[in-house]
């Protein structure tokens, strides 16, 4: 009965404030972002950190050069003066503890103009491309992208501006919603694990996996439909073991050639708000806007709890997450971008050699192309 009636106040309460927010939604979002602050003794739990160190050394403690990584720009495509480099550190050091309090949400932005900004970006897509070109020829390795952040971040920008002039055929991009009742059915990782590139291609995830320590978290009553066991639930241990099984599974992808870049767009509150705002207030904008999104604000600081958690849980050589500033969306893209080059530059991709047998008839196949065209242009003359 308590259950219930706690239930019926709750839906109530939802259906109060989506009023509210149609009739002002800069006094709703006010208004939910002072009413529902996380309660410590709610969610989290006072259990040990997560550490890598708790795994067997072959699985994670195989030694990498995890040594500070920076974004090294190139000459302006515009003015051909040097780009701003940029100082802040994006990626996240295996076994480092993350307060996203302490990350910036923006930094100095390393385009001077809007006109400099595309012309960067259209250097950076080329280079991509050309990158992309030559990893689908050598098929060595595949590359995933992991794409994740607050509603609102900014994913499917970085997905439309970034990628947009890398070959089709060798790019597929993947959004995961709510897992459908087949999905739930399986493990956790067996949706994604479907969709995963095969090598010679990049994968991009908006949204992954990482739901299922995130959002699965923050709202405990979604694990009812995966019906996983009551007592795997108790005390943390769901998480502890699956932030283990991600360790696990995307070591098992880097073993076998799958290159893995994460990136998590960081949003500030206040920025989130005026984009929400901004999708209310713009008539071409409206169809994106989804009153939960402004209900789920209520759970900000339970949403940062678990993604630093996870975060500082799953952040490996082989697989290390990127916090981005995300309140410049061009200047977010462009950082995506270069880490994104920056990575495949160094695997040194190559265009596979000609065998010398191969050479031969190649060579063959030229001259009895050029005679064709000779002995045309003798019938034709």
């Amino acid at each position: 009965m308590q259950a219930a009636q706690a239930l019926g106040e709750a839906l109530e309460a939802g259906q109060r404030e989506t009023l509210a927010f149609r009739s002002d939604p800069v006094a709703a979002i006010e208004m939910r972002a002072k009413a529902n602050r996380f309660a410590p003794g709610v969610e989290r739990e006072d259990l040990p950190a997560f550490c890598a160190r708790d795994f067997e050394p072959e699985a994670v403690g195989t030694k990498v050069d995890d040594g500070e990584r920076r974004v090294d720009w190139t000459k302006s495509a515009s003015g051909g003066t040097a780009m701003k480099a940029f100082g802040h550190d994006l990626r996240v050091r295996q076994q480092s503890k993350v307060r996203l309090a302490k990350w910036p949400t923006t930094v100095e932005p390393v385009y001077a103009s809007k006109d400099e900004y595309r012309a960067l970006l259209e250097q950076q897509v080329d280079h991509l491309s050309s990158l992309q070109e030559r990893l689908y020829a050598s098929s060595g390795y595949a590359v995933l992208v992991i794409l994740q952040g607050m509603d609102t971040a900014g994913k499917d920008g970085v997905i439309k501006h970034v990628l947009t002039g890398v070959n089709p055929q060798g790019c597929e991009v993947t959004s995961f919603k709510v897992p459908s009742a087949t999905e739930a059915k399986h493990d956790f990782l067996w949706r994604t694990a479907c969709r995963l590139p095969e090598r010679g291609r990049i994968g991009i995830f908006n949204r992954s996996y990482y739901e299922e320590v995130v959002a699965v978290r923050v709202h405990p009553s979604f694990l009812h439909a995966q019906n996983v066991p009551a007592g795997d639930t108790a005390g943390g241990k769901l998480w502890r073991g699956r932030y283990r099984s991600i360790v696990d599974f995307e070591h098992h992808l880097a073993r076998n050639g799958t290159v893995m870049l994460k990136f998590f767009l960081h949003l500030s509150r206040d920025e989130q708000a005026k984009r929400l705002i901004e999708r209310v207030d713009d008539p071409d904008k409206r169809w994106k806007f989804n009153p939960a999104d402004v209900v789920e604000r209520g759970h900000w600081e339970a949403y940062v709890d678990a993604w630093e958690r996870c975060i500082a849980a799953t952040s490996t050589g082989r697989a290390p997450w990127y916090v981005v500033p995300a309140d410049d969306k061009p200047n977010a893209r462009l950082l995506v971008a270069s880490v994104i080059a920056d990575t495949l530059d160094r695997l040194d991709l190559r265009y596979p050699p000609a065998e010398a047998r191969s050479l031969r008839e190649m060579r063959r196949a030229r001259t009895a192309l050029a005679e064709s065209i000779t002995s045309a242009d003798r019938r034709t003359g």
